[in-house]
């Protein structure tokens, strides 16, 4: 027998929220039955409209807010909701924190973990923070237009300042933008798969104020190339590097394979952790520096590592963590499956005069079997893993290597949660508070630091 659904698509309903999903969107129950509700917060009653309707659950939109939450801020700007970039912006920032928190308790809760979750290490300032800006360029009423994509679209919402980026990127975006369109350069148009630009990249030392301009292109020629420069140098004196990169592929990928430096260095560098970073446009770089900074303080105090330490840090990227770790230990052996990034990590460390530092390319999975079975003893295991957590084979290489901590850079509570019941069955536990650090205030993202114990030494 079916069971019916108590609403229905195109209907309004006045309901009360009682909690925010992890996407922010606000839930409210109608006969226990949840609808997810977009700019709706806990405690508000609201008149809504249905938008969407599934067997288990429906989606609305808030028409009116009867009583508001305590926590309810006027938005900014109603774009920054539409194109997901700040969802959370209608959300007090202490109210911000909260959620992250909670949302962390949530997810072990529903794993039957009882842990401890401290209060989210927030920003001063919890605005302008990215040092990275990836910007689709379309055309829009036939004009060249630099923004942002509509939610689940791919219709461009024309935005100059993008609220959570560092400002001096977005000057930079709308700098180009004029550029782009005083030399008559055809944007890419997904439909036809013609034009030539495709996205503009910037990217700024948070600390060195150096610049990197990337104009991905789908063809190789790009037209107007030396006066397009030339502008760019002169209007721009923060810039040190112009790259082309060139993605012919009609495909969602930002980037293609190829770049070529058309002006200046093929990198720019910045300072993390009082060391000193080389990024390239295809780099990953961690895109908040003030709240990574703190991260990372975190991770090797609550690693409580010694000089006569081995660490292993799985996921290594360009080898941010590592480095950082390799001042205060004996020796950091680094994985990761991304070549160009291995390469970045090896010159990283050279840059900065580290000799401890082994990196090797790989599967982290695979290659901590490899250094199992060759005896390596790791003291301390370091991982950062993707937003869909470890694999069961990493983490039975982790118990039979049998470190005596296990410290975990999780960028979602779902997965951390679910592999913390994976390590209590190979006898590792938490005894400390988790703490949870917003990288990425007026966003859902949550990121967090978990140290795991060997029990029994």
């Amino acid at each position: 027998m079916k069971t019916q659904v108590p609403v229905q698509k195109n209907q309004k309903y006045d309901v009360e929220v009682t909690d925010l999903s992890y996407q922010g969107l606000g839930v409210a129950k109608i006969d226990d039955f949840p609808i997810f509700v977009e700019n709706a917060l806990p405690t508000e009653l609201a008149t809504i409209l249905v938008t969407k309707v599934k067997k288990n659950f429906a989606f609305g939109k808030a028409l009116k807010i009867i009583r508001q939450s305590q926590d309810r801020v006027k938005p900014i700007d109603g774009a920054y909701t539409q194109t997901g970039i700040a969802p959370l912006q209608h959300l007090a920032y202490p109210a911000q924190l909260t959620f992250k928190q909670h949302q962390i308790q949530t997810d072990f809760a529903k794993m039957k973990l009882d842990v401890e979750v401290a209060p989210t290490i927030g920003m001063e300032t919890p605005y302008h923070y990215r040092n990275k800006a990836q910007i689709p360029v379309r055309m829009l009423n036939g004009r060249l237009q630099t923004g942002f994509y509509r939610k689940h679209s791919h219709d461009l919402v024309p935005i100059e300042d993008f609220y959570i980026q560092d400002p001096e990127i977005d000057k930079a975006v709308v700098i180009v933008r004029d550029i782009l369109r005083k030399f008559q350069i055809t944007p890419y148009d997904e439909q036809t798969h013609r034009g030539v630009i495709r996205n503009i990249m910037v990217r700024r030392g948070h600390y060195s104020h150096e610049m990197m301009v990337v104009l991905i292109t789908k063809s190789k020629k790009l037209p107007s190339q030396s006066d397009l420069v030339s502008e760019i140098v002169e209007q721009l004196p923060e810039v040190k590097s112009i790259v082309q990169n060139i993605n012919p592929k009609a495909t969602n990928a930002l980037m293609g394979e190829k770049n070529k430096v058309l002006w200046g260095k093929g990198s720019i560098t910045d300072q993390l952790m009082g060391l000193t970073f080389e990024i390239s446009p295809n780099s990953f770089y961690q895109v908040n520096p003030i709240q990574t900074e703190k991260l990372y303080q975190l991770a090797i105090q609550k690693a409580q590592l010694n000089k006569d330490d081995t660490v292993i840090d799985a996921y290594c990227g360009i080898g941010t963590i590592s480095l950082s770790l390799a001042k205060v230990v004996k020796k950091v052996y680094g994985v990761e499956i991304v070549p160009e990034a291995i390469e970045d990590a090896k010159r990283n460390a050279k840059l900065n005069n580290i000799t401890n530092c082994r990196f090797m390319v790989g599967k982290a999975e695979e290659q901590l079997a490899k250094w199992q079975k060759e005896g390596l003893k790791p003291d301390v295991i370091v991982v950062d893993p993707p937003r869909k957590g470890l694999a069961e084979s990493l983490i039975r290489s982790v118990a039979e290597m049998s470190p005596q901590r296990l410290i975990y850079v999780s960028c979602n509570p779902a997965t951390l949660a679910r592999d913390a019941k994976l390590f209590s069955e190979h006898g590792y536990q938490i005894n400390q508070p988790i703490q949870p650090v917003d990288q990425f205030p007026q966003t859902v993202h949550v990121e967090s630091v978990t140290v795991l114990e060997r029990i029994g030494k």
